[in-house]
């Protein structure tokens, strides 16, 4: 555990002792994101399959799963291995599969875990099928569906598709069916748009599985999933399962693209002013990129939120102040051009929150969670984030 984090875990009691910059969870924000999207899915009849690629904490799995572990998805191996060490078997890595990734996967599915793989290529199939008899068991993979360009994957029609599906057969690999992310969804911030999207995604899916059908190949599961299509899809007929990660946290991005408000973002930063500059209108901040990291998703959104938008140390937004630049450790808060809205009066040793671009790059910055409440300064607990590939 690293200098800020060491120190916020062994002293600090309230926001008023957190050694800064620090890393703020509140848990009724969380909560209450976790039973929208569960309790959507379940008035669907579909699988919730969280993506623990945000969070990266068995402490917010447990919050999503409090009865005891279910199924989840993993974004790299080393949090399949850390979930398995706290008891989840039931996991989908939804990432394209390399050799040593093949292998090392396999070696969990030796150990008890039921790993499903995800690939899109004929010579994919062969490989996981090799690291599978190498390991003495049977691989399990998902077919990638390209539904809008936006990463890899096959289209429903390609015809790649079903060689895939026949190269899994004839390696030894069992097919669980057909995975999709309908990535382009963050680019978008209308309603109407956001449904189109997510019908897409449905659409492209199900073709798939189909096509697959068709050909005589067992396509049990149609796995789907982002944060927006998520939460806009108006039909999932025949889809089995939905994924999604940062609707846990939210972010600014995903408020840009009309899935939540600013009341909503669960995680923000906790900065201390450290110096000032009126003739410039700038405040500093001990958070730079180093706290916040380098995200500027929300520069290609109708609203530019620089590094992130500025709350008091109670986590009510300060109009229009938001952090305009960023270096290793210092931010710079100013007014957004345009405003008519004063620097707000913020004496050095002053704290202030500040809510994210993108959650997961933000977390990804820090090595635990400091969790708090919206009625009270005290800091609840402190949950450990698993970091590393």
């Amino acid at each position: 555990m690293s200098g800020t984090d060491r120190q916020n875990s062994e002293t600090a009691a309230t926001l008023g002792t957190l050694a800064t910059p620090a890393l703020l969870l509140d848990e009724h924000r969380l909560d209450r994101n976790l039973s929208r999207l569960s309790s959507r899915m379940a008035e669907r009849s579909v699988v919730l399959r969280p993506h623990m690629k945000t969070a990266k904490s068995i402490d917010v799995a447990r919050r999503a799963y409090p009865s005891g572990p279910g199924p989840i998805t993993v974004s790299t191996l080393a949090e399949a291995e850390y979930f398995a060490r706290h008891g989840f078997r039931d996991m989908t890595y939804a990432v394209g599969l390399a050799p040593h990734t093949a292998e090392r996967a396999m070696r969990l599915r030796k150990a008890g875990v039921d790993l499903r793989v995800l690939l899109d290529s004929p010579e994919q199939a062969r490989m996981l099928g090799a690291a599978g008899r190498a390991a003495g068991v049977t691989p399990t993979a998902f077919i990638e569906i390209d539904c809008d360009g936006h990463r890899g994957g096959l289209t429903a029609n390609d015809p790649k598709l079903i060689a895939v599906a026949v190269a899994l057969g004839e390696a030894g690999v069992k097919l669980a069916g057909v995975l999709t992310h309908a990535g382009e969804s963050y680019s978008l911030f209308t309603p109407e748009a956001l449904v189109a999207a997510a019908e897409n995604e449905r659409a492209a899916a199900v073709a798939a599985a189909e096509a697959l059908r068709a050909a005589g190949h067992q396509c049990p599961i149609v796995s789907v999933g982002s944060t927006p299509t998520a939460h806009f899809a108006e039909d999932l007929t025949g889809v089995t399962e939905m994924r999604a990660g940062v609707y846990m946290f939210f972010d600014l991005v995903m408020h840009g693209v009309g899935v939540c408000t600013t009341d909503d973002i669960a995680i923000s930063v906790l900065a201390t002013v450290i110096g000032t500059k009126p003739e410039k209108g700038w405040i500093l901040v001990d958070a730079g990129w180093m706290a916040l990291s380098r995200d500027r998703g929300t520069a290609a959104q109708r609203v530019d939120q620089g590094y992130g938008l500025v709350c008091d140390v109670a986590g009510k937004v300060h109009p229009d102040l938001m952090v305009s630049q960023a270096s290793q450790e210092h931010g710079i808060l100013a007014i957004r051009p345009g405003s008519a809205h004063a620097l707000p009066n913020l004496p050095i040793g002053a704290k202030v929150r500040i809510l994210p671009n993108h959650a997961c790059a933000t977390a990804s910055q820090h090595e635990l969670y400091n969790v708090v409440s919206a009625s009270s300064d005290a800091i609840q607990g402190r949950w450990p984030r698993m970091r590393g590939w």
